[in-house]
């Protein structure tokens, strides 16, 4: 499966329709995901997975008030990107095993 961290600014339609189906409440303290990336800085985030990918949604307070303002009003949301643009947000230095 192949893994993917995305960051608030690379969100797709896509990813946070996901976020906001499994989290239509908001995400707790058991769903956050904590790890170190290659550069040893430490990541929260929360998961959500498609048929062949896991992204890893990194955590912010600009996260939580766009899944807000999506659901709220999923007709005019501007600030994503096209499902095009996935492999702009593949971190090459994440490792498949993690």
């Amino acid at each position: 499966m192949k893994r993917v961290i995305v960051d608030y600014s690379k969100l797709t339609e896509d990813i946070l329709n996901m976020l906001v189906e499994k989290f239509p409440n908001g995400y707790g303290y058991k769903d956050i995901i904590t790890f170190k990336n290659a550069q040893g800085e430490t990541i929260r985030a929360v998961e959500v997975s498609t048929e062949d990918t896991m992204y890893l949604v990194k955590i912010s307070l600009k996260l939580e008030e766009t899944m807000e303002d999506y659901d709220a009003d999923e007709d005019n949301f501007d600030d994503v990107h096209d499902t095009e643009d996935l492999d702009d947000i593949v971190d090459e230095d994440s490792d498949d095993d993690m």
